[in-house]
């Protein structure tokens, strides 16, 4: 197909429209559920005190605000694409952002900026004076008449769009790594599968085993490498994929598939990880030095074994204990030693080269 006409087939499926919308109709199209933010997406919703000012005084100065994105449904309701840090910040200052339980979340507090400082400990209650502790009557109204452009996908996009557009507006951003990214599609796409997911990503023996960082699971690690491990089992990876374009279009597949049983999943999830947990805890998925396994967590340790140990769960488990310790501790070793695995697993390798030749070998490496 010529350019031109891939241009235009891509076109068909993309319908918009945008207009510029006050804050107060904003709001009171979120109040009268009108405008949809999942309570699951919500989780997202991490700006701190200093971030969530800034917006505050740009509004109140006139600064023009970046647009925010919503796809209309069906019913005619909108619901946030791009925008949720934005669009929640102004909500809950106004006091009417739901907490997904059917209440409301406090009004928030503001803190002083650099250019106004006597926004310290400021709220948005009409009932206080203005320039004590309450925006005033004034403000309050120049906030609500503020503007902001609202694009808005049509019904009639191709369903995935959405999907698509949410990707490429946060994905190489400095606020959300790839698997929150993928976390905010999850969401849209099938908000128990996510929900699911990220239940498994907290499990007790699965956490200690990948052994990450605070910081790295702020960044939701866990729950990546909980999406790989579900993905190596399900979706098969083809040789020069990207990986992270892999694991997106694994997270869609898996969400969107009505066989997948998860009951299933669920349960050699917890057996694989249980075991591996009771057997050699948070030094799993480490470097074998000769003596030990130590230093940090390692993705490529953790495909093969992961992947292998789940594969032969069944006949691993029927071991006696003394002989399950030692097969799973020996394998662990062994793999360091292995030919294929020392050539695919350097730090020089690409993740698409390493996939390609370590997942392969899982199954039978860690076959008893």
């Amino acid at each position: 197909m010529a350019l031109h006409d891939e241009i235009v087939s891509a076109r068909k499926q993309i319908v918009t429209e945008g207009y510029e919308m006050s804050i107060g109709e904003l709001v009171n199209l979120y109040r009268d559920d009108e405008l949809q933010i999942s309570p699951a997406y919500q989780r997202l919703f991490r700006w701190d005190s200093t971030r969530k000012a800034r917006l505050i005084e740009s509004i109140l100065l006139g600064l023009p605000l970046p647009p925010i994105f919503v796809y209309q449904r069906a019913d005619g309701a909108w619901e946030l694409i791009d925008g949720l840090q934005r669009v929640s910040t102004l909500l809950e200052f106004v006091g009417v952002l739901k907490d997904g339980l059917g209440g409301i979340l406090p009004s928030s507090r503001l803190e002083g900026t650099s250019f106004l400082p006597s926004l310290n400990n400021v709220g948005w209650d009409p009932s206080m004076p203005d320039g004590n502790d309450g925006i005033g009557t004034a403000l309050q109204i120049q906030l609500k008449r503020a503007r902001l452009r609202v694009e808005i996908l049509k019904e009639e996009s191709d369903p995935l769009i959405k999907f698509e557009l949410f990707q490429r507006l946060n994905t190489g951003g400095i606020n959300l790594s790839q698997q929150e990214v993928r976390n905010s599609v999850g969401f849209m796409i099938n908000p128990a599968f996510q929900s699911w997911l990220l239940e498994r990503a907290e499990t007790a023996a699965f956490e200690h085993t990948i052994d990450q960082t605070e910081n790295a699971k702020e960044r939701q690690s866990h729950v990546e490498l909980a999406l790989r491990y579900f993905a190596f089992r399900k979706v098969d990876y083809h040789q020069g994929l990207d990986v992270h374009e892999y694991l997106d279009a694994a997270l869609i597949q898996l969400a969107q598939d009505a066989a997948f049983d998860r009951a299933a999943e669920q349960a050699i999830f917890n057996r694989t990880f249980g075991l591996l947990d009771a057997l050699l805890g948070d030094k799993v998925f480490k470097r074998w030095d000769g003596q030990t396994f130590t230093g940090k967590f390692l993705m490529s340790v953790f495909e093969v074994i992961a992947l292998g140990v789940s594969r032969n769960i069944d006949a691993i488990e029927g071991m006696n204990a003394q002989d399950r310790l030692a097969f799973v501790e020996g394998k662990c070793r062994d793999l360091w030693a292995n030919p294929i695995f020392i050539q695919y697993s350097g730090a020089g390798v690409r993740g698409t080269t390493r996939l390609a030749n370590l997942l392969p070998m899982a199954q039978g490496f860690f076959q008893p």
